[in-house]
C-alpha cells in the first residue's frame, strides 16, 4: 500500500506529476501520429511507384504485344497480296509499306516479350505464359519466313499460302489467346493493387482522425487543467500546440484523401479507358488483318468474313447484325446516341469508353473515333462488293492503297483518332500519378513538422508552470 501511494503521489497526485503525465501523453500521441503519417506517406509513395513503374507498364506492354502480333500477321498477308509473282506485277507502295510495318511489328514484339519476361518474375503462371509465347513466336516467325521465301519464287504463291495458313492458325490458336491472358492477368493484378491501396488509405485515414482527436482531447484537458489550477484563461504554448496539431491532422487527412482521389482518377477514370482502348486498337488491327486474309485466301473467305464481323461486334456491338445489316444499324444507333448521350443501344469497347467519359475533350475524341470507324466499315463493304463483282484487282488495290480515299488511308485516320483518345486518358493517368506523388511530398513534411512543433510548444508552455514547484 505504501508503494502504491508513493507511485500515486509521483505520477498523478501532485500538480507537477499531472502536468508531466499530460506532457508525456502529448508527446507520445504526437509521435504516434507523426509515425502513422510517415508510414502512410511511404506506403502511398510505394503504391505510386508500383502503379507507374510496374502495374501500368506491364499491362500496356501485354496489350501492345497483342496488337503487334496482329499487325505482324496482317503485314505478312499484305506482303503476300502485294508482291505479285516473284516481283512481277508488284504493287510497289503497298509492298514497301507492308515490309516496313512488318519489321516494326516484329521488333515491337521482341521488346514487349522482354519487358513482360522481367515483369513476370515471381509469378509462375505469368512466367509460363511468357515462355510459351516466346517459343510459339519463334515457330511463328519460322513459318512466316518460309511463306515469304516461297513467295519470292516464281509460281510459289500456293506454297506460300500453305505456310501462311499454318502461321496464322498458330497465331489464332496459341499466340493471341496467351497475349490476351497476359493483358487480363496484369490488369487484374493492377486492380487488386488498387483495391488494396484504397482500403489501406481508408483505414489509415480513420486511424489519423482517431489519434488526432485523442491528441486534441489531451491538449484540451491540459489547457483546462492549467486554467483551473493556475487561474489563467489560456496557456499560449499549449494553445499554439493545439493549433499546430489541428492543422497537422487536417493536412494528414488531406494527404490521405487526396492520394485516394488521385489513385481513383488514375485507375478508374484514366487507366480503365486506356485498357479498353488498347484492346480496341488490337481488335481493330486484327479485323484489318482479316480483310487482308479474306483477299489472300479464297478457301477461307467465309471464315475470315465471320471473324471480321465478330471483331466489329467486339468494338461496336449490334445484337443480331450481319455484314449486310451492320452499317445501317450502326448509323441508326449512332444517330440515337448523338441525339441523347444516354441512349447507348450498342455494346463493346466503344460503349465501355463512352460510359467512362471523364476528361475535357474526351467525349469529342471518342465520337471522332466512332465516326472514323464508321468510314472504315463502309470501306470494308466496298472491298467485298468489288470482289463479288469479279473485280479482285480493284478490291486489292483499294484495300491496300494509301492514296486519299482508300481503305488503308481511312484506317490510318481511324487509328489516329483512336490514338488521340487513348492519349487523353494516358496523359491524365500520368498527371494523376505526378500529382499524387507531389501531394505526399508537399503535405507530409508540413504535417510531421507541425506535430514536432506541437510537442515543443507544449514543453515550452509547461516549463514556467513546472518551475513554480522547484
Amino acid at each position: 500500500m505504501a508503494v502504491r501511494a508513493a507511485l500515486r503521489r509521483r505520477f498523478w497526485a501532485t500538480v507537477p506529476a499531472r502536468l508531466r503525465l499530460l506532457r508525456v501523453a502529448t508527446v507520445l500521441l504526437a509521435a504516434a501520429l507523426a509515425l502513422l503519417l510517415t508510414l502512410a506517406g511511404l506506403s502511398a509513395m510505394g503504391t505510386w511507384s508500383s502503379v507507374a513503374d510496374r502495374d501500368a507498364p506491364r499491362t500496356t506492354s501485354a496489350a501492345d504485344l497483342n496488337l503487334a502480333l496482329n499487325d505482324m500477321d496482317a503485314q505478312a498477308a499484305n506482303i503476300l497480296l502485294s508482291s505479285g509473282d516473284a516481283g512481277k506485277g508488284r504493287l510497289q507502295t503497298p509492298y514497301k509499306k507492308a515490309v516496313g510495318f512488318y519489321g516494326d511489328a516484329r521488333g515491337e514484339i521482341g521488346h514487349d516479350l522482354r519487358t513482360l519476361a522481367v515483369a513476370a518474375q515471381g509469378d509462375r503462371d505469368d512466367e509460363k505464359t511468357v515462355e510459351s509465347l516466346t517459343d510459339d513466336f519463334a515457330e511463328y516467325q519460322e513459318l512466316i519466313g518460309r511463306a515469304l521465301e516461297n513467295d519470292g519464287r516464281r509460281g510459289g504463291k500456293a506454297a506460300a499460302l500453305v505456310d501462311y495458313r499454318r502461321a496464322t492458325d498458330l497465331l489464332q490458336r496459341q499466340l493471341l489467346p496467351l497475349a490476351r491472358t497476359l493483358v487480363s492477368s496484369n490488369d487484374k493484378s493492377f486492380d487488386a493493387e488498387y483495391s488494396s491501396a484504397r482500403s489501406t488509405l481508408s483505414a489509415q485515414l480513420g486511424a489519423v482522425i482517431a489519434l488526432g482527436a485523442l491528441l486534441l482531447a489531451v491538449l484540451g484537458a491540459l489547457q483546462w487543467y492549467l486554467a483551473r489550477r493556475f487561474r489563467r484563461i489560456l496557456n499560449p504554448g499549449v494553445l499554439a500546440a493545439t493549433v499546430c496539431t489541428l492543422i497537422a491532422v487536417i493536412l494528414g487527412a488531406q494527404l490521405l484523401t487526396s492520394t485516394a482521389g488521385h489513385l481513383r482518377v488514375a485507375r478508374r477514370d484514366a487507366f480503365d479507358s486506356v485498357v479498353a482502348l488498347s484492346r480496341a486498337r488490337a481488335i481493330a488491327y486484327e479485323a484489318n488483318a482479316d480483310e487482308s486474309r479474306y483477299l489472300l485466301d479464297p478457301g477461307r473467305r467465309d471464315q475470315y468474313a465471320a471473324s471480321f464481323l465478330a471483331k466489329s461486334q467486339q468494338l461496336y456491338g449490334l445484337k443480331g447484325a450481319t455484314l449486310s445489316t451492320y452499317d445501317s444499324e450502326l448509323a441508326t444507333t449512332w444517330q440515337a446516341y448523338e441525339a441523347d448521350h444516354h441512349d447507348l443501344r450498342f455494346t463493346g469497347e466503344y460503349r465501355r469508353e463512352l460510359d467512362n467519359i471523364t476528361f475535357s475533350g474526351e467525349r469529342a475524341a471518342a465520337e471522332k473515333t466512332v465516326e472514323t470507324y464508321t468510314v472504315y466499315q463502309h470501306d470494308d463493304r466496298k472491298i467485298r462488293a468489288l470482289l463479288a463483282a469479279g473485280k479482285e484487282d480493284q478490291a486489292v488495290e483499294f484495300c491496300m492503297g494509301w492514296e486519299p480515299g482508300t481503305s488503308n488511308a481511312h484506317f490510318g485516320t481511324y487509328m489516329a483518332a483512336l490514338d488521340k483518345l487513348t492519349d487523353i486518358n494516358r496523359d491524365h493517368f500520368t498527371v494523376s500519378v505526378r500529382e499524387g506523388r507531389a501531394t505526399i511530398d508537399g503535405l507530409l513534411p508540413w504535417a510531421a513538422g507541425l506535430l514536432l512543433g506541437a510537442t515543443t510548444l507544449t514543453a515550452l508552455g509547461l516549463r514556467p508552470r513546472l518551475a513554480e514547484f522547484r
